[in-house]
């Protein structure tokens, strides 16, 4: 089912990046915006859902521990939605609305991912509120296998003995391939050399960028 997010029409552009922890969003970002400071483009970092959300209870205890009997998932799923939201609304767009270019490290497509990813696949207030959140020029969906992106995330040293459930990871990656293709998505193999990963990305960037201003 497609989310129902809206065009934004404004003179900036929006280009998030999704995928499993471990797939390469944080490297692919930095290089993306290297690129638009050479074009001397202005550009803005952002990260979903936000340290409030990042730090409290709920959200702790479903990314540091298999135990979850105090919290419905559900809940959580609401609070992300709602951080995206105000955050989409109240950031980002006026950074894109005053012609500046945004990348998101996640966005509203991973609250869908991992809703569906636990079972959740009957809930459809998901794509109501997915209407009141501006929707991205292009959405990248950088693609992993699950234990290559594990190996990843335990070579951080700060995360080498973080608690990661498994085989959500592979629900995930399932979801983020199906919300790809639902929703126009730019599904990127992620195991291939960092410059070849960039250069498939910077091609589809340069590709809106000469579009949209063709437009104009």
């Amino acid at each position: 089912m497609r989310l129902q997010m809206k065009p934004h029409n404004q003179p900036g552009y929006l280009f998030v990046f999704c995928g499993l922890d471990g797939s390469g969003k944080t490297t692919q970002i930095t290089l993306l915006r290297e690129f638009f400071r050479r074009i001397n483009m202005d550009i803005s970092i952002t990260k979903q859902p936000t340290d409030a959300v990042r730090s409290s209870p709920i959200f702790r205890t479903y990314m540091d521990s298999p135990d979850h009997s105090m919290y419905d998932y559900r809940a959580l799923s609401l609070l992300c939605a709602s951080d995206r939201v105000q955050h989409s609304n109240q950031e980002i767009l006026p950074k894109i609305a005053a012609g500046e270019v945004v990348i998101a490290d996640r966005y509203f497509y991973s609250c869908l991912a991992n809703l569906r990813a636990r079972g959740y696949t009957s809930d459809r207030w998901i794509y109501e509120v997915s209407g009141f959140v501006p929707k991205p020029d292009l959405a990248f969906f950088l693609d992993i296998d699950v234990d290559t992106a594990i190996s990843r995330v335990r070579s951080r040293k700060q995360e080498k003995n973080r608690y990661i459930d498994t085989a959500l990871q592979h629900c995930l990656r399932e979801q983020y391939l199906n919300i790809a293709r639902e929703n126009g998505g730019v599904v990127i193999d992620s195991s291939l050399p960092v410059e070849e990963i960039f250069q498939t990305i910077c091609s589809k960037v340069m590709q809106k960028l000469c579009k949209t201003t063709d437009m104009h």
